[in-house]
């Protein structure tokens, strides 16, 4: 099979096509013949030797793909041949053939493009991980998502909307706040342009919101804690701009803040199935109907690796970065 080899130095012009023996699907696998793979930032990390692998990942990059089920491995009867299925895989997915646990595998709903399949498992997983299970987000309340008009920050405003809950986002540029506005935030917000945090309070009436979902990081964690609410909670899920910083907690003790983050791919089998179990029941539906979709910035051949690398690291996306391989 193909799939995208890097190395050996750390540029985005390593990635080339290459050949390697189609895997083989184990027990409670299944293989999937890859249509169309996701491109995530944790991709250029694992480029760049600053994602280090979970134990038995495949070395090859790609953390979605979507596809069909082209062998089934025993204790994994509940998919036939043929199936098409996306599913959050450990790794893998920038190639013909990926192997994934049958148990983070979604049915894809008639009518959806293996495109946007394949942008929908690692995004999801990981908005609903954060927001629902760590954040514990609920109706009525606000939500300040960084990295607004990322596929992680889209995915956070239609799951905040569907909840009942009101998204503010910051993002990078007046086309980007544009965007997400129309794609249901409540307000977007410029930080090149804007003081983030004066603007938030601003919009709330100093209220602050409830819940921070942070991809930025370090410069970002004092105006988060000032912002939060009483018994507001921090989730923080990246660190673009660095992990370590000075923090002042006397706001963690005054408003009994919760600050909690989480990484989705060391995760056990077991429970990124509880999490394909949930989405299921709650998201799946809504797909069906053609609602919750992701926007799909931009799609390259699976020899263009290198260029939907160069996108990605550029930001000047909106939403998913995609790979297709076949139609």
């Amino acid at each position: 099979m193909r799939y995208v080899e890097y190395g050996p130095d750390t540029a985005a012009q390593s990635l080339r096509l290459a050949d390697a023996p189609q895997p083989v699907a184990g027990a409670g696998e299944i293989l999937i013949e890859v249509h169309a793979a996701g491109v995530n930032r944790p991709d250029v990390l694992q480029r760049q030797g600053k994602y280090p692998l979970p134990p038995g990942a495949s070395p090859i990059l790609g953390l979605e793909v979507a596809g069909r089920v082209a062998a089934v491995g025993a204790g994994a009867e509940s998919w036939r041949i043929g199936d098409a299925v996306c599913a959050l895989v450990p790794g893998g997915g920038y190639a013909d053939y990926c192997v994934a646990p049958a148990g983070h595998a979604l049915p894809i709903p008639a009518g959806v493009p293996m495109e946007s399949a394949a942008a929908l498992p690692e995004t999801w997983f990981t908005v609903w991980a954060n927001l629902v299970d760590l954040g514990k987000l609920k109706a009525g309340e606000r939500v300040l998502i960084h990295g607004g008009s990322s596929g992680i920050g889209l995915t956070a405003i239609q799951l905040a909307r569907h909840l009942g809950a009101v998204p503010l986002v910051t993002v990078g540029s007046a086309e980007k706040a544009a965007f997400c506005v129309a794609f249901g935030a409540e307000h977007a917000i410029d930080y090149k342009r804007e003081n983030f945090l004066e603007r938030v309070k601003e919009l709330t009436a100093g209220a602050g919101v409830d819940v921070v979902l942070d991809m930025v990081g370090a410069p970002y964690m004092q105006h988060n804690a000032a912002l939060l609410r009483q018994d507001g909670r921090l989730v923080i899920i990246a660190f673009l701009q660095g992990s370590r910083t000075e923090f002042d907690f006397m706001a963690v003790m005054r408003k009994r803040l919760v600050i909690t983050g989480s990484t989705m791919r060391p995760r056990s089998n077991a429970e990124k199935t509880a999490l394909r179990d949930a989405l299921a029941q709650q998201i799946w539906p809504q797909w069906k109907e053609g609602r919750l979709l992701p926007h799909v910035h931009a799609v390259f051949a699976l020899s263009e690796a290198a260029a939907a690398h160069e996108l990605m690291e550029s930001s000047a996306h909106i939403g998913k970065i995609v790979l297709k391989l076949r139609d």
